[in-house]
């Protein structure tokens, strides 16, 4: 019985899907079709393998994901997994970003340690794939050659000439055939060996690929033994195989997670697999191998890119929330907590968010990262998060502030309590508008049910939990002098935060 695991890279930032997408709630975990978020699409993607691709595979079998992300993320990770129904077999913690191939490297080593030597899925979380049936028979025409010891990419079909993406230039097929559409749309799975990576091309380049054929974006997909990749990085990038070893060595298990060691890590060089191997073994006698995949693949990277794969109204427009579209065209016109009017406008992206609205002409997608950077060089939160922030105990969200002071509404999961804290420049008034509240407060501790309140003075220890079985909504006054998230003492806290 041949196993594989699927290996789940969630720590992208997406920063062109600004300001859904933030520093501290990136794209992959956003619902941007509503069906699913894309974490949630991605861990879900093999569910259910079928008997005739098992049968097809030889006795293949799918392991529970194993998902690796920053560690700041972590409880985003493990709720949304919650959500989907989805238990990993690991969720591992980065200390720091170092790009995919340490990502990659560290699963490897995680996945080996029985000697099994599984065959390992890479997938990044924030990529979109519609026809699914089409990529599980992609991946069953993969399993030859990577079971052979081969690194074997999947390689997007392209039908335009895209010059956001990097490009795979096909060589040899592999043993020398070449499989028939499969579909009457052409979604083939011809196997090749990798003659060349190529970078983003320019427009006319980008048009003479898509007219030459054997070109392919680049996914970001990839199939392979665990040895085969561990054999590869030792040969080209030692010095990263040096550094995972360690951090898996001294990796600790925390409750429902693995923390890869910090200081092994963060000594880590950052590199991406394409760069770190397989650029370097490309045109090798059948090392690197790209599948051809045409599944409906989008890596959804701007809000052009989810325009072309998102679903249109008669009028082309691309409409979400509370939105009156009024002769306006190809659109993207997204609402998330009020009414947006639109009337006459063309080619446009608008997004509202509680507390940010984006207004880009369309074919300027791509630049939204230049807001990013004048948000950063403005020392402005609004790169980093939104107006309601989600904690592991659940969220809260800023409703009015004036000087000294601020109220926000807090949501508390059943079962979920703040750490027991207090503050050296702010005092709390709590009002409960739903569900059952266990309240702290010094050396007291009692209930309150709804239209209930309490006051919590500047300096008194103190802690919030839900005992019930429904949310938790409280209503939160703060005065004082300063009311910043910083003014936070923990004592004890059930979910080990600093």
């Amino acid at each position: 019985m041949t196993m594989l695991y699927p290996i789940i890279l969630a720590g992208g930032g997406g920063t062109r899907l600004w300001p859904l997408s933030r520093e501290h709630y990136p794209k992959q975990f956003l619902d941007l079709l509503g069906t699913a978020t894309m974490l949630q699409q991605t861990v879900t993607r093999l569910r259910g393998f079928g008997d005739d691709e098992r049968a097809e595979a030889g006795g293949l079998c799918v392991a529970d994901p194993l998902i690796v992300c920053n560690e700041d993320h972590r409880f985003l990770v493990a709720e949304q997994l919650r959500e989907a129904g989805v238990r990993p077999s690991r969720i591992v913690l980065e200390p720091v970003g170092r790009n995919t191939a340490p990502a990659l490297t560290s699963a490897a080593l995680l996945c080996n340690q029985d000697g099994q030597d599984p065959l390992l899925l890479m997938m990044p979380s924030d990529h979109i794939v519609g026809d699914l049936a089409a990529f599980r028979r992609a991946v069953v025409g993969a399993l030859g050659p990577a079971d052979e010891g081969a690194l074997v990419t999947f390689g997007i079909v392209p039908d335009r000439p895209e010059t956001g993406y990097g490009y795979i230039r096909q060589g040899l097929a592999y043993r020398g055939i070449t499989a028939t559409p499969r579909t009457p749309e052409g979604r083939i799975h011809d196997i090749h060996r990798i003659d060349a990576f190529i970078e983003k091309p320019d427009a006319p380049t980008a048009a003479s690929y898509l007219a030459a054929g054997g070109y392919h974006w680049n996914s970001g997909i990839f199939l392979m033994r665990a040895s085969a990749w561990l054999t590869a990085i030792e040969a080209y990038r030692p010095d990263i195989l040096a550094a995972c070893r360690a951090a898996c060595y001294g990796a600790a298990e925390d409750s429902d997670f693995l923390r890869l060691d910090p200081e092994a890590f963060t000594a880590c060089p950052s590199d991406s697999v394409d760069y770190a191997v397989m650029e370097r073994i490309a045109g090798a006698d059948g090392q690197a191998m790209v599948v051809s995949l045409g599944a409906g693949w989008s890596d959804v990277g701007s809000w052009q890119s989810l325009w072309e794969v998102s679903e249109k109204d008669p009028d082309g427009n691309v409409v979400h929330g509370d939105v009156c579209a009024i002769d306006s065209r190809r659109n993207v016109l997204r609402s998330e907590s009020r009414f947006l009017a639109a009337l006459g406008c063309e080619d446009l992206v608008v997004v509202e968010t509680a507390d940010a609205v984006l207004v880009v002409a369309k074919e300027r997608a791509q630049d939204v990262k230049q807001i990013i950077v004048w948000l950063k060089e403005q020392g402005r939160e609004e790169r980093l998060y939104h107006r309601r922030v989600y904690r592991p105990w659940g969220s809260y969200e800023g409703l009015d502030e004036g000087e000294r002071f601020q109220v926000k509404r807090i949501v508390v999961k059943p079962g979920g309590k703040l750490s027991l804290q207090m503050h050296h420049h702010r005092a709390e008034h709590w009002i409960v508008v739903r569900g059952t509240a266990r309240v702290v407060r010094g050396d007291e501790a009692f209930l309150l049910s709804e239209n209930q309140s309490t006051y919590i003075p500047l300096g008194v220890k103190h802690r919030l939990e839900n005992p019930g079985t429904i949310p938790l909504e409280v209503i939160e006054v703060q005065s004082g002098p300063y009311l910043g998230e910083d003014d936070i003492v923990r004592f004890e806290d059930a979910y080990k935060r600093a």
